[in-house]
């Protein structure tokens, strides 16, 4: 049941990220897990397959965008405009 109830509680924090930032999020926590579970030392693994995983998943995760960019203004509200020329 804690499982569950976690699965929900990061699917729903996920839900206003943008694809890159939800790729290094499910990155970095697949190669956190894969990574404490192949290396000798666990945390040492933990934590290389994380930073791998974050900077894979950043990468795969702006490659699927659509040339829209998130920009936030000084009153922080966020919004999505066309990214400017060879961004």
């Amino acid at each position: 049941m804690k499982k569950a109830i976690t699965i929900l509680v990061l699917a729903t924090a996920l839900g206003a990220c943008s694809q890159t930032e939800k790729g290094a999020a499910i990155g970095g926590l697949g190669g956190a897990a894969v990574g404490a579970a192949v290396a000798g030392d666990p945390v040492q693994g933990a934590v290389v397959g994380g930073a791998v995983g974050a900077v894979a998943g950043a990468l795969i995760g702006h490659a699927s965008e659509s040339g829209q960019c998130r920009y936030r203004d000084r009153y922080g509200r966020t919004y999505v405009a066309r990214c400017p020329s060879g961004y």
